[in-house]
């Protein structure tokens, strides 16, 4: 899929890294090559974007799998692989077989796995896995409880200059739980384990990644605590980012309390304090990633008692209304929020996209930040509607998709 003419955007509100401002944006090539006060030129295709935003195809950090039309219809042109899948991504063959398995409409970022079969024992060819288009490195849904084996994965994603994507939460500690302790699991009966499951795993991966010189990328960071120790962390320059998806600013563990297993996530949901302290967090920059955490899962994994559910939620279609909500609430400027979910996902994982700028790949979404609609479970276009969203009416909609400036449905 290959642009076939010149494409000029009129007429709209270009998000641009630090600003959003009028304006108008040219593609040539599948590339931008002009932005601002420009006219069409003979034969472009002109697009009138009406008053809407000219805004960057989100780059989802995260995935765990490739669901395209979820993705086309969150605004989503780039997704970042997570490795746990059948079998785990801990082969070059594999990584490469992803690399490609989106395009021309949407581009895979593989994360490789970081250790043989997501064990957290024995690395795995990462460097192999880097040259097959790996674009970073996870441990998946689970901790490296070993420090040694984690320092030397850190110390040789830093020589091959990789990110490390980490789920910080202490198996040892949040053993089967479901839910955070505290009062609310405790009236429901439901396994709990406490949040410092997650702080004591996020101090050790930054104690490390500092001993190592590597970036350290916390995918999921829920807790009061946890935030602080980031925040310290950046003070002091160590190259650690964080990230969170929309669940953990929106809900605290009262969602739970119908037990209702679109709820059921890793890591739980949080008391209402640290919901609190993520959004704070947002607003002054400690979480720099706002990713959907796209988990899919049908009724054979969700239609149980909640404590035997498996974690998850289908999220590519909400992230971005979700992260505009944050704009509506005064957090972040409407430049921020592209930033979170598309401009600081792109850089950590090194693809020339995720922002508006000339060179730059033309992965770009029309979108109306007041458009209403209501997330339903059963209309979404993703293989499985379990989103903790369901029923909610939310505001902001794409209405236009464009991937290397070729329109995509």
């Amino acid at each position: 899929m290959k642009q076939q003419r010149p494409l000029t955007i009129t007429g709209g509100k270009l998000v641009l890294p630090g600003e959003v401002r009028a304006g108008a944006l040219r593609c040539v090539d599948g590339r931008i090559v002009a932005l601002g006060d420009i006219v069409p030129q003979d034969g472009d295709e002109v697009v009138d974007a009406a008053g809407q935003l000219v805004a960057p195809g989100l780059v989802d950090l995260g995935v765990f799998e490739v669901d395209k039309p979820a993705f086309h219809f969150g605004g989503i042109t780039r997704a970042a692989l997570m490795p746990d899948q059948a079998p785990p991504l801990d082969h070059p063959a594999r990584i490469q077989f992803l690399a490609y398995s989106g395009k021309p409409d949407l581009w895979v970022h593989p994360l490789a796995a970081a250790t043989r079969g997501l064990e957290g024992t024995e690395l795995a060819e990462l460097a192999l896995m880097r040259e097959a288009g790996a674009r970073g490195i996870a441990t998946g849904r689970r901790w490296i409880a070993d420090s040694g084996t984690m320092l030397r994965l850190l110390r040789y994603a830093a020589m091959l200059d990789m990110v490390v994507v980490s789920h910080a939460e202490d198996a040892g500690l949040a053993g089967n739980a479901v839910a955070t302790a505290g009062e609310m699991a405790t009236r429901l009966g439901l396994p709990s384990a406490p949040a410092e499951a997650e702080t004591l795993a996020v101090a050790r991966d930054i104690a490390l990644a500092e001993m190592a010189g590597a970036r350290l990328h916390l995918r999921q960071v829920t807790t009061r605590a946890s935030l602080d120790l980031v925040r310290a962390a950046k003070a002091r320059g160590v190259a650690v980012t964080a990230g969170v998806t929309p669940a953990h600013f929106m809900l605290s563990d009262i969602a739970t309390a119908e037990f209702h297993t679109f709820a059921r996530l890793s890591p739980p949901l949080r008391q209402e304090s640290d919901r609190l302290a993520v959004v704070e967090a947002v607003g002054d920059g400690t979480i720099d990633v706002v990713s959907s955490g796209h988990d899919p899962r049908g009724p054979e994994d969700k239609r149980l008692p909640f404590a035997d559910a498996e974690p998850g939620m289908a999220g590519a279609e909400s992230l971005l209304t979700m992260v505009l909500s944050l704009v509506r609430d005064g957090v972040i400027g409407m430049a921020r929020a592209f930033d979170l979910a598309a401009g600081k996902p792109a850089g950590l994982l090194g693809v020339p996209a995720g922002r508006l700028a000339e060179g730059l790949e033309a992965d770009v979404a029309l979108v109306d930040p007041e458009r209403p609609w209501i997330i339903s479970s059963a209309r979404m276009a993703a293989s499985a509607g379990n989103t903790p969203f369901d029923g909610q009416p939310v505001q902001g909609r794409v209405t236009a998709l464009y991937k290397g400036g070729v329109a995509i449905g």
